[in-house]
């Protein structure tokens, strides 16, 4: 009986001291030889990571989530203000210039090291902006800008690169999909609908892009991962941060069970649970990167380092300065 109960307490004692499992341990890059696909999703994995790997789980709950859009918080480097990095994904996603008549727009693009006096009106104007402004599309545009994924069609509205795939197949970098047919993988984008009073579907977003030019809300998340029958995707600007979302696959690596909003389904409030899910979206179009030769070469992925090259004064307690980086070596010729 005695050697019954330390085998159990050694059993306790292991389970106890076993890390739980994280999120982004499935969000990693893969191995593998170079591709726009590789590429999209180790970005993608890496801004997901940098926010702490705020993430929601295959129910729909949020499972996790540190900081959020305009705090002064910083990121997992140690360094990076949470509003700065939104204030980036604006500006390397190359649509900053769109909004100039914006407010605070402007004072995104101001250079840190300008006056200290003009950067405290200048910073405040540009959080605001931040608030007031989605970046979900503005995110993916930038992780697509980093990639070099060419000829994507960059905007801060998701229905405009979705629409390109769906009318230009030939030249646009994606080609439209079911989600209910077609198996996703790593660099693809998963795009709900986002509006309330009508419920699309694929056959429904099929038939608005065939007789309609206008504005649609919608929402698309990137495909980073494949990992035990679960297919893990990052999104920008949800609940305010970059954020990985779980589904389940079925054995064929289509999407199982999709979480799908339908009318007269419960409202998510106090004693109706059924109706919370951050999942249940209506899902509507799955884009699918062509398999294309990299003609770019790929992007410096290092992960961030936990110090700051350019330093805010005083420096952050707990920071330090980079040490130097070691000079590159020219190529052969060069």
């Amino acid at each position: 009986m005695r050697a019954g109960w330390v085998t159990i307490a050694l059993w306790l004692l292991l389970a106890l001291a076993t890390p739980p499992a994280q999120a982004g341990g499935v969000c990693v890059p893969s191995p593998g030889p170079d591709s726009y696909a590789a590429r999209v999703a180790a970005i993608a994995c890496q801004e997901n990571a940098l926010w702490f790997q705020a993430f929601i789980d295959s129910d729909g709950r949020l499972a996790s989530t540190t900081v959020a859009e305009a705090e002064n918080s910083r990121l997992s480097d140690g360094s990076t203000q949470a509003w700065r990095r939104v204030a980036d994904y604006w500006k390397g996603s190359g649509l900053l210039w769109q909004m100039s008549s914006f407010a605070g727009a402007a004072e995104c693009g101001y250079s840190p090291a300008a006056d200290p006096e003009q950067m405290r009106a200048a910073n405040a104007s540009c959080r605001a902006f931040l608030i007031d402004n989605p970046w979900s599309a503005v995110f993916v545009s930038y992780v697509m800008n980093r990639a070099g994924v060419p000829n994507f069609r960059a905007s801060a509205s998701h229905i405009d690169y979705v629409r390109d795939a769906y009318l230009h197949p030939d030249s646009s970098p994606y080609t439209f999909a079911d989600p209910d047919t077609t198996a996703p993988a790593p660099g693809d984008l998963l795009c709900f609908v986002r509006a309330s009073s009508t419920t699309f579907g694929h056959a429904g977003l099929k038939a608005f892009l065939d007789r309609d030019a206008g504005a649609l809300n919608m929402h698309c998340d990137i495909a980073a991962s494949i990992d035990g029958g679960k297919l893990y995707l990052v999104g920008g600007n949800v609940l305010q941060g970059v954020t990985l979302r779980e589904l389940n696959l079925n054995s064929s690596g289509l999407l199982w069970a999709l979480p799908r909003r339908a009318a007269g389904a419960a409202d998510c409030r106090p004693g109706h649970a059924q109706g919370c899910s951050f999942n249940r979206q209506d899902w509507a179009a799955l884009l699918k990167l062509k398999t294309m030769t990299p003609t770019t070469p790929a992007p410096n992925l290092a992960p961030p380092r936990n110090c700051c090259e350019v330093c805010s004064l005083p420096i952050p307690e707990g920071m330090q300065r980079c040490p130097a980086r070691p000079a590159a070596t020219p190529a052969p010729g060069g």
